[in-house]
């Protein structure tokens, strides 16, 4: 009978007022761990800045206070030459013709910012034209856009070769696809790479300041001024002679691009060349922070370099965003780790 007991069923009863009986609804939420990714938040700021356009009554706003100021800076400076000359001629003919000559150089300087508009505007008509040429397979068309660029580039030694390569062999190409390639291969890839070379520098110098300096702030400045700067660079590359305004210019047109597409966020699947896994589960969140930041000013110069450049990319030159993250940060990441 004690055998029987032993080998059947076993009946445990539970206390009824036992209360600590744990419950699925008592669990513990799981952390939303994309939340705490870091996703760039200086360069987001920085972009989303940059591109924000201003509004009419802002416009109208700095206009008139502008307009106010150099009306009452004229006035001023106006009757102070007159009794000046009136009292001591000598020391306010000095000062008139100081007057005139910061006049003359603010002169000079608007030429020059509209020579960069001008300039700007001429590289934005060599797009066109290429988007024409290959729409419509002309072969006379692709020739003269080849001329064009090699006057456009006329005067630098850094395309010497390339120029003196296109008209050469420009005659012996009797295709319009083919045109343009030349002119790729022949003039424009030296000035890829150095855009490239830039857009490197730029993105390294962004990750090592966001991962290095924790004052608040300093990373969307430094993020700010190393993407101008980069910009104005990769402007001046393919021949835009960049100046302040137009810098400035190219750089809304360039971040509003970015953020219009969506360009401006990130993940893992950008950094993933760098370790091969979740990058962001194995580095802390500051190092992390940088090279998103750094990776987006990848992103940043490959839209400068389709903005500035006389003709767009083809397929087999277009800028990999993965090779350029790679070569930039793969250094700051060995040491760092």
């Amino acid at each position: 009978m004690s055998e029987e007991r032993r080998n059947g069923p076993v009946l445990i009863s539970l206390d009824d007022g036992a209360t600590d009986t744990p419950s699925p609804a008592d669990a513990p939420v799981v952390p939303d761990l994309s939340a705490s990714m870091p996703q760039g938040a200086a360069m987001q700021a920085a972009a989303s800045w940059a591109a924000r356009p201003p509004s009419r009554l802002a416009r109208w706003f700095w206009g008139a206070l502008m307009t106010l100021i150099s009306a009452l800076v004229s006035i001023a400076a106006w009757d102070y030459v007159m009794a000046l000359l009136a009292s001591r001629p000598m020391l306010g003919a000095v000062v008139a013709g100081l007057i005139g000559l910061v006049l003359l150089l603010f002169l000079v300087i608007a030429i020059r910012e509209l020579a960069v508009f001008g300039r700007l505007r001429r590289i934005d008509s060599y797009q066109r034209r290429a988007d024409d040429v290959l729409a419509a397979e002309d072969l006379s068309g692709a020739r003269g856009l080849g001329e064009d660029l090699i006057r456009f580039y006329r005067g630098r030694e850094d395309t010497r070769w390339g120029r003196d390569g296109l008209k050469s062999r420009l005659p012996d190409v009797f295709d319009a696809d083919a045109v343009l390639v030349l002119v790729e291969d022949t003039l424009l890839e030296p000035l890829d790479k150095a855009a490239e070379r830039e857009i490197e520098a730029a993105a390294r110098q962004v990750a090592t300041v966001t991962a290095l300096v924790p004052l608040a702030l300093a990373d969307v400045v430094a993020a700010l001024t190393a993407n101008l700067r980069m910009i104005r660079r990769i402007a001046e590359i393919y021949g835009g002679r960049s100046g302040t305004f137009g810098a400035w210019r190219l750089t809304r047109a360039v971040m509003g691009h970015l953020v219009a597409t969506g360009a401006v966020a990130i993940g893992d699947d950008m950094l993933e060349p760098l370790l091969g896994g979740s990058l962001l589960g194995k580095v802390s969140r500051r190092f992390g922070e940088g090279m998103v930041n750094g990776a987006l000013t990848v992103r940043v110069g490959i839209a400068a370099m389709e903005v500035c450049r006389p003709i767009g990319f083809s397929e087999r030159q277009q800028p990999s965003t993965r090779r350029l993250v790679q070569s930039a940060l793969t250094g700051i990441l060995r040491r760092e780790t």
